[in-house]
């Protein structure tokens, strides 16, 4: 794939809009993309949806393949007299990121607005020591412009609605690197939709069941329902990680897709260790190692049923949860490739030889 097609394709799915519990923009879109390539989509209790493609092997693994839709944002808990807003924060956010920027606001009949985050002028902080502090998440001003409480009223915002950052995606100078929101985890959006639409005409050894999970950005709700649902032998969350090179950590943009063979909530089995380096070196796949901090559904899966062989297929990108995220293009492309290749491989006895304790 070209470099062109993919930013054009990455643009559309990272300037779509979609925080956790309010995914349907997103759940719209995945559904319009990969029903021309399944034999059916199905939907868990909590709103993840998922493509099926059956195979006619017998006794064939059931693989789960699931991106989460949901990125970060706010929702709305006071609406003061001065016709501000005051909200929550929904997934987790570095206050020195929040300010001075450009959210929407949507309205529970569907309506959007327009709103910004406040910041402190230093004009006003004189007599300070030219700082006006770090402000706690929760006070941190959302404006839309209103001259009371009464009058966002009168527009229809209430309690509970939502604030969706907004920015455009946009290439970098070089041609190589994309700046963007929301690319945790519409990068797995992109990956789902592009694995079912590059497999629809290639006979699997499995039953691929490839979609996305939602709340994953509030504690991994979504993969309960699903791995629950499912019932899968295998399972491949598909995400995005932080990128650590200019901090001196691992995870550089550029390198290539990740092996994330630990995270606080996930330790990679050694059989499946095994498998994806195999997996690699044979369809010649650029990977880098990640020891991750945060987690991903893969926490929440693996210890679903019995107990799920999982992992996670991704790549790392610099300035995630904000509205302005830098990333490579040919990592996506090796992840992709991954995936692709990892999934080919998945019969009944590699997944037997995985669970071989």
């Amino acid at each position: 794939m070209s470099h062109s097609i993919l930013f054009e394709k990455i643009k559309e799915v990272t300037e779509l809009q979609g925080i956790a519990g309010f995914e349907h923009e997103v759940r719209n879109h995945m559904r319009q993309k990969i029903t021309p390539y399944v034999d059916r989509i199905e939907t868990d209790g909590l709103g993840g949806i998922f493509g099926i493609k059956e195979t006619t092997e017998e006794n064939a693994p059931r693989i789960l393949v699931a991106a989460h839709m949901d990125e970060v944002g706010f929702m709305i808990s006071h609406i003061q007299a001065d016709g501000t807003f005051r909200a929550v924060e929904i997934g987790g956010w570095n206050p020195l990121v929040v300010s001075s920027q450009a959210f929407t606001l949507h309205l529970q009949d569907g309506r959007k607005i327009p709103v910004i985050s406040g910041s402190m002028p230093p004009h006003l902080s004189r007599g300070t020591n030219g700082s006006a502090g770090l402000p706690a998440t929760k006070d941190i001003i959302f404006d839309a412009g209103f001259s009371s409480k009464e009058e966002a009223e009168t527009f229809g915002v209430r309690p509970g609605d939502i604030l969706v950052p907004k920015s455009e995606t946009i290439l970098t100078a070089n041609g190589q690197n994309i700046i963007s929101k929301s690319w945790d985890n519409r990068f797995g959006v992109l990956m789902v939709t592009e694995l079912l639409e590059s497999l629809s005409d290639i006979p699997l050894p499995n039953h691929l069941i490839a979609g996305a999970n939602v709340q994953e950005e509030v504690g991994l709700r979504g993969a309960y329902g699903s791995t629950n649902k499912f019932n899968p032998d295998i399972f491949l969350a598909v995400d995005c990680s932080p990128a650590g090179d200019i901090f001196g950590e691992q995870g550089k943009i550029g390198d290539g897709t990740l092996l994330r063979f630990y995270d606080p909530g996930h330790i990679m089995l050694k059989n499946m260790k095994d498998f994806l380096l195999t997996t690699a070196e044979e369809a010649g796949i650029k990977f880098q190692y990640y020891c991750a901090k945060g987690g991903t559904d893969a926490g929440a899966a693996h210890k679903q049923l019995h107990g799920i062989p999982s992992t996670t297929i991704g790549v790392c990108a610099r300035y995630i949860h904000s509205h302005q995220t830098l990333y490579n293009m040919d990592d996506f492309l090796q992840a992709q490739a991954f995936l692709q290749a990892i999934v080919k491989k998945l019969d009944r006895s590699t997944v037997d030889l995985m669970k071989q304790y």
